[in-house]
Parts: structure tokens; C-alpha cells; sequence
């Protein structure tokens, strides 16, 4: 089949890399979002999924929105057969989806209906999830609500941060993109509706929702941690500043400390939590590098009976 790939993130250029690979389909062209600020500078940066089109000599499409006129009368010259799409980033208008003869058929990191939205994989992680995995359907103008092509599974391990299962899902996703468009072409593949029941949100992550809650039990503050790694990054307050917070366990038999009060040995830093202590194993103070957090609580010398969290942690032990 002829393809036009859309994509965005570095996540997305496994799925590219494995369509260029597969000797069977055409990617005739790449459609990915705008060049964007990035670094000190904030100088115009392109995407990914961009840079990596252009080492293969594939023509780029960066409409600011894929209802531009500019960039539908291109897709139409392209004709493309299929629109495979990873993170692209952009809603797709009915005038676009109905360009491909096949559609526009995406690849998400969930086993839908479970985690439709922006953050599934974040999600996961954060609700303790123990399995999630990868789907492929079609593209519809409802939220990942599409008919689908296929599925895989994949293992939640107990020390994944969102950033180590979404590697591992953009690779073997890539195979599942790949093998999807075969069955398209071939004819061996049907979209299946998705089941009615089940069905959970997966919205953007704010800032907000990585603010730690220390009268939150550890199991969730260790969840929130990870979930939020590498981005947008837990963190709370210390001494009136941000403190990222990069890498956290539970520690089940230290329970001598109250929701957010700190103790720091010479090698270790624990912070109380709604039910056990959590060690603190990387932080990143504001406006400076990440570091060992046994590091930082040398630096600024932690009083006994300190805390992190603001003063709405400042209440009676019970």
C-alpha cells in the first residue's frame, strides 16, 4: 500500500522505522506537527518523527491544523492508501479521514477500551495497573473510540516509571503497526468494535496531578512517582521551593515517620507517607541538575522533625 505516516515524538519512530523497513508498503510522505521551541534558546526545533523522515529522503507535511486546505489538497494528490498514525498530536477533522481508502489507522499505547486519551501509559502506571498493552484501530471522530485491528500485551513491572514501559511499547507496538497494515492489504483483517464495558479515561497529565500527596499511602506515592517520570515530573514543596522527585521506593518496615517528615542518614533519605516511609533515591532541586537525593539532604541539612509537603502537613500526629 501507498502510506502517509503521522506522527510526532520519538515514540512514534520505531512505528516509522519498521514501515520504511518492511519492504512491502511505500511511505510516500510524513505528517507531523509544526517545528517547535525548544531548549535555552527557544529556538524552532522539528520533530522527531521529522528528522528522521528527512534522513530517508521522505517528503514532510507540518500543516499547523490538518484541516488547512493546503495540506488536504496535498493528501489527496498523494492518494495515499492507509494512514498509519502514532502520536501525531492533532485531532483529525472528518475531511481528512476520509481522504485514505483504508482510513487512518492508529496505533495507542492501551488495551482499549481501557485508557482512551493523551496518557495512557502514565495512567496505567499511576492506577497499578499489571498489564496493559498496545492496540491498533480505526481512526473515528469519537476519542479512540474506533473499531480495532489488533492487540498485544504487555507486563507492568513493579519498578516501571511511564517512560521505561512506553520504550518497550513503542517497539513492539511498531511490529503490531507494521503487521496491521499487511492484514489491510491482504484482506485478512477486519476492525472489531470495541466492547461497551470497560471504558476508562486517559486525559493529559497536569502539573498539578504530580504534586505528591504525602497523606497518600506509599504503594500510591510510589506510583505517582513513577507515573509522572519523565514527564511531567512528581514533586513537592521544600522550604518554599520545588523539589522534583525522580526516583522514590517503598520502604514497608520504617513507619516511625509522619505524612512528609524527613529523616536523612548518610547514605539514605526517607519521607513518611499515609502508611509506611518512602527512600528517596534522586531529586532535583530547583533550578539545578538531578542528583543523588543523599546528596541534596547534605547540602541543605535537614532538620529533625522536617518536611516536605507545605504546611498543610503541619497537623497532629495520631
Amino acid at each position: 500500500m501507498k502510506l502517509v505516516f503521522a506522527g510526532t515524538p520519538e515514540v512514534a519512530v520505531p512505528a516509522l522505522d519498521a514501515l520504511l523497513a518492511s519492504g512491502r508498503h511505500e511511505v510516500a510522505a510524513v505528517v507531523t506537527r509544526p517545528d517547535a521551541p525548544a531548549g535555552r534558546g527557544r529556538r524552532l526545533v522539528a520533530s522527531p518523527v521529522a528528522e528522521r523522515a528527512e534522513e530517508a529522503g521522505i517528503e514532510v507535511l507540518k500543516p499547523s491544523k490538518p484541516r488547512d486546505e493546503e495540506f488536504l489538497a496535498r493528501l489527496r494528490e498523494i492518494a495515499p492508501d492507509c494512514c498509519p498514525v502514532v502520536a501525531y498530536g492533532a485531532l483529525l477533522p472528518r475531511v481528512a479521514l476520509d481522504i485514505p481508502t483504508h482510513g487512518w489507522v492508529n496505533l495507542h499505547f492501551s488495551l482499549l477500551p481501557a485508557w482512551r486519551g493523551a496518557a495512557p501509559v502514565q495512567h496505567a502506571v499511576m492506577a497499578g495497573d499489571e498489564v496493559t498493552g498496545a492496540t491498533t484501530f480505526q481512526i473515528e471522530e469519537g476519542l479512540d473510540s474506533g473499531p480495532v485491528y489488533g492487540v498485544i500485551t504487555e507486563d507492568v513491572r513493579p519498578t516501571d516509571t511511564s517512560g521505561d514501559l512506553l520504550t518497550r511499547l513503542a517497539f513492539a507496538g511498531a511490529g503490531l503497526l507494521a503487521a496491521t497494515m499487511d492484514g489491510i492489504e491482504d484482506g485478512t483483517l477486519k476492525p472489531v468494535p470495541q466492547p461497551a464495558e470497560g471504558i476508562t479515561l486517559a486525559p493529559k497529565i497536569q502539573v498539578e496531578d504530580a504534586h505528591v500527596d504525602w497523606k497518600a499511602p506509599a504503594l500510591r506515592v510510589d506510583r505517582v512517582v513513577r507515573g509522572c517520570t519523565p514527564a511531567p515530573g512528581a514533586w513537592t514543596v521544600f522550604r518554599g521551593e520545588r523539589l522534583k522527585l525522580i526516583q522514590a521506593v517503598p520502604v514497608p518496615d520504617r513507619t516511625d515517620l509522619a505524612p512528609g517528615e524527613l529523616a536523612a542518614g548518610k547514605n539514605n533519605v526517607f519521607v513518611g507517607t499515609g502508611s509506611y516511609a518512602v527512600e528517596l533515591l534522586w531529586v532535583q532541586p530547583q533550578g539545578k541538575k538531578p542528583m543523588k537525593a543523599a546528596d541534596w539532604a547534605r547540602g541543605v541539612r535537614i532538620a529533625p522533625g522536617e518536611r516536605v509537603g507545605g504546611t498543610d502537613l503541619d497537623v497532629p500526629r495520631t
